[in-house]
């Protein structure tokens, strides 16, 4: 295949005619695919400028960094004892430690030399100030140096070599273009930037081609067995840097992994483990059986367990996103769980995550309603470069990068700010997402889920909030509409259609608490009771029927606030008056507790109790 040029590369060469100086920003530290005497190789930047420059007969390549000092590139006897000749130098070890001052004369040097054309890279510039917007003198005043050289040079024919004038180059390598003072670029027809950004698809599938031979098995491969392994390593690899595939191809080797296991390698550099938990044989045996086990945790909410299944049997088997052409980045599986509050979201969250981790605890929160504000953000994902804090990353970020197989709930998303709801697209779209202080976080092995509570209630044509769909509507019902104004939520308040396009039919409506499901939730949670007293004191709890069926009448009588609502009723009419009985016994040696009773008085409940 034809060797794809990068576009940096080919600005350098086109405008070494009409420049005298170049700042390069962007992945200055990434390698690059660049053609050699024996066949491509991917190579440094400094090697890959240098090829750059001898095809247009430079000589050589003065490089200076803060911590090194100055240099000659390559490092030849002849080329080197031409640099030191030409420039006055004393290459001790190949390299001298020069002033900032010293620097500016070589640079005066390099613009109006002319018995052999050469160039200056000036490697970790953004490490020569401590502030670029605060400069000391002597910054300064090289600085204005440089900036006065590069408006007064002028394209130059050697008396070695001649051929068109052409520049004696200043090439900048800065991580940022900021790193440099703001006035130096502006200020400067003569001075170019060139921006490295990360390697288009073409660029990897080149560099995978030339990585590809490194893989055992590789050379004895057909040709087709070949392309599809190419074309995966570059699918896997989007938004990487060539530096990136070059490490993933060492890992590969080090950990044994074939051609096959190209996707693990990839995996394994992006979240940091080789083990994958949603390839267990187990994995799939606990989700066939797993009906009974959620239904059991999460009751009255038939359809919306199985639609969950459905889709995570679909991340089981890695089938998410199979209708798009590079989808293998994507979340394992996106859920959106709408519906009344109380009826069990955030439980079938817990219990997925029991269900795959083995401990629901396992699972990473946030509470959206703590990102109701624009700045909220910068908590969330990190500070922008620069502001106070960007360097401690984001809260989301540093989770998924500490546990990257999770399941991650994003508690009543509508209650986030619209602005932070648009960095879900990128989590939803690529499955990842980078901070402020540039670490990527890689979304790729995690579940998202989604809760939210709209459609539940509207506004009115005058404002008024009124509820759109009640208990004792059909599920039917109850599923239209919500997914109705779900879908007005996004398009219509949001003006974001896309970000619903992105969850796409991973809606899960919950129906609202039944009558005969809020008997079985009460009868869960008086069990609950009875098991926390049996710990606590080793005493068995029971009542007797006309106080279990008042207590029932009480904590089922309204369903509105659903299961939750259920459990706070429990706690005030029954384990209020019941703490506050026992608190007035001696436990001691009792084995039994019988609530024979229950009455009200003033708002005050009380219970009639019975030990043995």
């Amino acid at each position: 295949m034809t060797l794809p040029a990068s576009r940096w590369l080919t600005d350098l060469e086109r405008l070494l005619a009409i420049r005298a100086q170049f700042v390069i920003s962007g992945s200055i530290h990434d390698n690059f695919l660049t053609p050699l005497p024996n066949g491509p190789a991917l190579v440094p930047l400094i090697r890959a400028v240098w090829e750059t420059l001898k095809a247009k007969n430079y000589r050589f390549l003065l490089v200076y960094d803060p911590a090194d000092g100055l240099r000659v590139y390559p490092d030849e006897p002849a080329i080197r004892e031409q640099a030191e000749k030409l420039f006055d130098l004393k290459l001790k070890s190949g390299c001298q430690m020069v002033s900032l001052e010293t620097l500016a004369n070589i640079m005066k040097t390099l613009v109006s030399l002319r018995e052999a054309r050469c160039a200056l890279a000036v490697d970790f510039a953004s490490r020569i100030t401590r502030q670029a917007d605060h400069l000391a003198e002597g910054e300064h005043r090289f600085f204005v140096i440089s900036e006065k050289l590069a408006l007064n040079a002028a394209p130059i024919v050697p008396t070695e070599g001649g051929g068109k004038p052409l520049y004696n180059p200043v090439l900048w390598l800065v991580n940022r273009a900021q790193d440099l003072p703001s006035w130096y670029t502006l200020d400067s027809e003569r001075v170019a930037s060139l921006i490295i950004g990360k390697p288009d698809y073409e660029m990897r599938q080149a560099a995978a081609q030339q990585l590809a031979q490194l893989f055992a098995g590789y050379a004895e491969a057909a040709a087709p067995v070949r392309e599809k392994f190419v074309k995966r390593f570059s699918d896997g690899t989007e938004g990487m840097s060539l530096t990136a595939l070059s490490d993933i191809t060492e890992l590969a080797d080090r950990s044994g992994l074939g051609m096959d296991d190209i996707d693990d390698a990839v995996r394994c550099y992006k979240v940091g483990a080789l083990d994958n938990p949603w390839r267990k044989d187990y994995l799939r045996e606990k989700i066939s059986n797993a009906q009974p086990f959620i239904e059991d945790r999460v009751k009255g909410q038939h359809p919306a367990v199985v639609k969950t299944l459905d889709i995570l049997k679909r991340s089981v088997m890695g089938m998410t996103g199979a209708q798009a052409r590079s989808g293998g980045s994507r979340p394992r599986g996106v859920l959106f769980f709408a519906g009344p509050t109380g009826v069990g979201k955030t439980e079938l969250a817990k219990t997925l995550t029991q269900l795959v981790f083995g401990d629901e605890k396992a699972y990473l929160r946030f509470d959206m309603s703590e990102f109701a504000e624009e700045h909220s953000s910068a908590r969330l994902l990190g500070a922008p470069p620069g502001y106070v804090g960007f360097d401690a990353g984001g809260e989301l970020t540093n989770a998924v990068r500490e546990k990257p197989f999770s399941v991650v709930l994003f508690d009543e998303i509508e209650k986030a700010h619209p602005r932070i709801l648009d960095k879900f697209l990128q989590i939803l779209e690529d499955g990842r997402l980078t901070d402020g202080r540039g670490d990527t976080a890689y979304f790729s092995e995690t579940i998202l889920v989604f809760t939210s509570n709209l459609g539940i209630f509207v506004e009115d044509k005058l404002g008024n909030r009124i509820q759109h769909v009640k208990p004792g509507d059909e599920y039917e019902t109850v599923e239209k509409n919500v997914r109705e104004e779900i879908g007005n939520y996004f398009k219509y308040k949001l003006s974001r259609p896309e970000l619903l396009n992105r969850i796409g039919d991973n809606i899960v409506v919950f129906n609202f608490i039944q009558p005969e499901v809020a008997s079985l939730i009460f009868g869960g949670m008086l069990n609950n009771v009875a098991r926390r007293l049996f710990e606590e004191f080793r005493v068995k709890l029971a009542l007797t029927p006309q106080v279990h069926e008042q207590l029932l009448k009480r904590c089922t009588g309204d369903l509105s606030n659903g299961g939750r609502g259920i459990g706070n009723q429990l706690e005030s009419a029954f384990i209020n008056p019941l703490s506050r009985a026992m608190f007035e016994h001696d436990l001691e040696n009792k084995t039994r507790l019988l609530v024979t009773g229950m009455a009200e008085q003033g708002k005050v409940i009380s219970l009639t109790l019975q030990y043995s």
